[in-house]
């Protein structure tokens, strides 16, 4: 095991409050912000429809993840009666890891990530100037990492929260809020609506905020989309239980969930709720065909819900017509850079 004590965090530039939605106004800073939804001609041209991209790489941890987890940390801030800062615990070696830090710099607090041995340096030094307290590397998994901070470290600190990565209310509703911010800028709800899967998180919160804003169950299309090797979602599906995989084998590892929550299998059974598969292949062709149509990085998980509409099979499942709106959650991510791109087109020939 080895520990990294780091210096306090800086100060946080972040000072938003979120006044719509369903979240009311509070006191303290939202770890999160109200991201751009942009109308994509080319991928507007590809699916025959309305595409929009709902852009959650401009989040401030790069992610979706500040709003689930965000949510959470400040939901344990308001809470609070202690005068101490609270100490927030993840195990992740990626976006959940990055999302716990970012929100609790943003809120004053500390933050441990426990990340398993294999993490790459890059995304410690990540995690690191986001403003975690501390970063330990434990274990060759997530699952060593989350069994080490739940048995060793929390036990020890009368301040510690533990920060699960998708499965708790505070994260789901958090996720809602990019419901509400869709409907404020259409003014309406979207035809349909596409996310990438991973514990299902975020599609539990799509699908929260659509039944809130539509006062019923809603009717828009929820498209959850995995890549083969991580398809806990759509086997849950066919099961019609939750499923454990034996493991996971696709390159897009913050999908990696073996287990998906409860609560998104419920959604999944829905009429209006569907799952897609893609392939690596396929979801690695969409991360580059993305950036040279819109000049940003996005990683594989994130090219997953991307590659729906470049693979031409987002009319298979729905039956679109020219003028639906059709919102694509452009989830982020910080597992990418300049050269896995290259390296990924040379290995799958594109």
């Amino acid at each position: 095991m080895t520990v990294m004590p780091l210096t306090p965090p800086a100060e946080p530039l972040l000072e938003l409050e979120l006044t719509k939605g369903f979240i009311p106004k509070q006191t303290y800073p939202c770890p999160w912000i109200e991201t751009p939804l942009i109308e994509s001609a080319p991928l507007s041209k590809l699916a025959g429809c309305r595409i929009f991209l709902k852009m959650e790489n401009f989040q401030p941890s790069g992610s979706f993840k500040s709003r689930g987890i965000g949510n959470l940390v400040r939901c344990a801030v308001e809470r609070s009666s202690s005068t101490e800062p609270l100490h927030f615990y993840a195990s992740s070696g990626g976006n959940a890891g990055l999302g716990c830090v970012t929100a609790a710099t943003t809120l004053k607090q500390k933050s441990t990530v426990v990340v398993p041995t294999i993490t790459k340096q890059a995304m410690i030094d990540r995690i690191i100037s986001a403003g975690a307290t501390q970063v330990i590397k434990y274990g060759n998994t997530i699952a060593d990492a989350d069994e080490y901070l739940r048995n060793s470290l929390l036990p020890d600190d009368s301040q510690g929260v533990y920060v699960p990565p998708f499965d708790h209310p505070d994260i789901w509703n958090g996720a809602e809020s990019i419901m509400h911010e869709v409907h404020n800028e259409l003014n309406t709800l979207p035809d349909g609506i596409i996310c990438s899967v991973g514990g299902g998180g975020l599609l539990i919160g799509i699908c929260q905020g659509l039944d809130r804003l539509s006062g019923t169950t809603s009717r828009t299309q929820v498209i959850g989309v995995e890549t083969l090797g991580c398809e806990s979602f759509s086997q849950a599906i066919i099961a019609k239980e939750v499923v454990t995989l034996p493991g996971i084998t696709s390159i897009a590892t913050s999908l990696g969930c073996t287990r998906i929550a409860a609560r998104a299998l419920e959604y999944g059974l829905r009429e209006n709720v569907h799952s897609a598969l893609v392939s690596d292949k396929e979801a690695v062709d969409a991360c580059i065909r993305f950036a040279e149509d819109h000049k940003i990085l996005v990683e594989p998980a994130c090219g997953a819900t991307l590659a729906l509409v470049y693979s031409g099979r987002l009319g298979q499942i729905m039956n679109l017509k020219p003028n639906d709106k059709i919102v694509l959650v452009v989830c982020g991510g910080s597992n990418i850079s300049i050269d896995m791109m290259y390296k990924w087109k040379k290995e799958y020939n594109l």
